[in-house]
């Protein structure tokens, strides 16, 4: 007899049972999960994007203004890694 060991019936249904309850268990609320947040990331999306077209401003604009001073400091860093020595109108970064 050539080959390895023969494996039971048995022991495969129980290998396939076993793979079916871990993907009832794990995979698949997991999956559910990472879809629905997924289509509330796109809602979101298209929600700011049907806004902006119709000229109404974002509605966290002007929170995100005390975040200005912490994005310019790191703008020089940002355009460095992208591999762009100057960035922006002179005078504006470099």
């Amino acid at each position: 007899m050539t080959g390895g060991p023969r494996v039971s019936v048995p022991l495969r249904s129980l290998v396939a049972w076993f793979g079916h309850t871990h993907q009832a268990l794990f995979v698949s609320p997991a999956r559910t999960q990472a879809r629905r947040e997924a289509r509330q990331r796109q809602d979101t999306l298209r929600a700011l994007l049907l806004l902006e077209s119709l000229g109404v401003e974002g509605p966290v604009a002007y929170e995100t203004l005390d975040l200005l001073p912490y994005l310019v400091a790191d703008l020089h860093e940002w355009h460095l890694r992208l591999g762009r020595d100057q960035f922006g109108v002179p005078g504006g970064c470099c």
